[in-house]
Parts: structure tokens; sequence; C-alpha cells
């Protein structure tokens, strides 16, 4: 996932962007559209229901139980990267956490050294997907190794092998910048093709990396708006994303916090069902 200080780097870099832009509306829930900034103050409530975390290996779980008293309902586990590795807390925290009545989810880091296809394969044998497991794929420049990020025509066959095995679509994590082709970051690095609106990327519910408080939405998404929104990452007690409203959750070291753009009862139903392919 994108490190909050990464991605305000490369945002602050784009041209023409304004880092208090205006994104659009979420198509079928309105009341969760996007409040006005408000620094400190600012309630992610008013977007969401802020019920959602993202995690993997590199963050220490101590108590799922905490996580769940902290009323988080559900955890997205990085499961896998590229064609041959897997998470090694990702099937042990699995059971820790649906003991503790937690919704799962797995995500893939998509990377180009293996096909598309190959690292779905990889994914969905390392995720063990049930109906009630949501499925992600992580779409973004790879920044510790630009030359092996993912490509679109890799995505887009990830998604169809994963469409195939499963008959959902998994929810697809990215940001604007990168959707929609445009130079970003320290490298200036961008996505050869963008997303367009007759991709399978674009049926695909929008899981949007953006921390800033009024985010942008990827052109192909302009018409359905954001499913899940990571709207601040690597929250911990020390390091607050927003003045000194701390957004830390008990039981783990650190995380990322994500909107859902609806309430807990549409967040159970919505959960592993996601959407079919129209």
């Amino acid at each position: 996932m994108i490190p909050r200080r990464g991605l305000l780097a490369g945002l602050a870099g784009l041209s023409g962007l304004s880092l208090a832009g205006c994104g659009s509306r979420h198509a079928t829930t309105p009341s969760y559209a996007y409040a006005p900034p408000g620094g400190a103050s600012w309630n992610p409530q008013a977007n969401g229901l802020d019920a959602v975390i993202d995690i993997s290996h590199n963050v220490q779980v101590t108590d799922f139980g905490q996580v769940r008293k902290a009323n988080i309902l559900a955890v997205i586990h990085k499961a896998t990267e590229g064609g041959d590795w897997i998470d090694p807390s990702y099937a042990p925290r699995r059971v820790e956490a649906e003991s503790n009545g937690l919704l799962w989810g797995a995500y893939h880091f998509g990377t180009r050294q293996y096909s598309g296809a190959r690292q779905a394969q990889n994914f969905l044998a390392a995720a063990r997907p049930t109906p009630r497991t949501l499925l992600a794929l992580d779409f973004e420049h790879n920044d510790p190794n630009p030359n092996n990020t993912m490509t679109l025509q890799q995505a887009e066959e990830f998604v169809r092998v994963v469409h195939h095995a499963t008959g959902r679509l998994p929810v697809v994590y990215t940001h604007a910048a990168w959707a929609n082709g445009t130079r970003s970051g320290r490298r200036g690095a961008r996505l050869q093709k963008p997303v367009g609106p007759d991709s399978i990327l674009a049926q695909c519910d929008l899981w949007l990396a953006d921390p800033r408080e009024d985010p942008v939405v990827p052109d192909a998404w302009a018409g359905r708006g954001w499913r899940l929104w990571q709207y601040v990452a690597n929250e911990s007690d020390s390091d607050a994303a927003y003045g000194t409203a701390s957004r830390a959750v008990p039981g783990v070291t650190h995380c990322d916090r994500n909107l859902f753009a609806g309430n807990a009862a549409e967040l159970h139903r919505y959960w592993g069902i996601g959407r079919a392919r129209a």
C-alpha cells in the first residue's frame, strides 16, 4: 500500500492538481460524499463508515479482540505479491481475526515479473477465499522496484482469472494519478495507458488511495465513485495523519484506515460478495 508521505509527495508534484481538489460523489450513497477540508477537526465519519483496516506482515498484531472492540468490523490482509511470494502472516492471522468476529479480506500486490494469470493463481491458492472473503488487487507503481511494476494488461488478466475462478470481481486499489496515466512521484512515473471505461478494471469496485481530505476519483470510476477509501496510511499513536487526532487502532502497531461507502449493515451484506461482472 502507498505510504501517506510518499503519496503526498507524489501528488504534490502533479501539475495543476490541487491538494484540496474535488472527487466524484459516490453514485449510490450520496450521503457519503466528500466533507469539506477541516484539518484536525475533520470527521471521517461524515464520509462513510470508518470500520476497515488493512495490514500486512510488516504490522505487529497483539490482539484482534482489541481491534474488534475498537469498532473495526473488517481487516484486509496482504496475501501475496507477484507470482511466487506469500505473506507468512496471512493464514494464522485469518484464523485469529475471524475467531474474534472480524470480516476478512485478502489483497494481492501486482508486479511485472509474472503474467497476470500466474499472479492470480498464486493469489487464489494462498488466499483460499470463501464467499465471505473480500478480494482485492493492489494496482500501483512499484516504488522500491519500478521496473517490476504491474502493467495494465497484466492487471486486467489478473481480474479476469479471479472472476472466472470465483464468479466475483475483486476491488481494485489505486489512486487517480496512477490510474489516469499522469506522471507523478519523484521519478515522474506513469502508467503507459490509462485505465479506460472499457477496461474490466473499471467494472470492479474502487478502493481509492488518497490521503487528502477531499480525494480525487480516477476517471474510469468517475460515474460511480469509491466503495472503499484509504484515507490514511501507517497510522499510529506517534504519527497522527490529521493534527493531533490519532486514529490508531489498539491491538496493532500501525495500520491503514479505510472508509466504506455505506453503513454497517451494508458492509456486512457487501463483504465477500462484492460486485459480479455485468
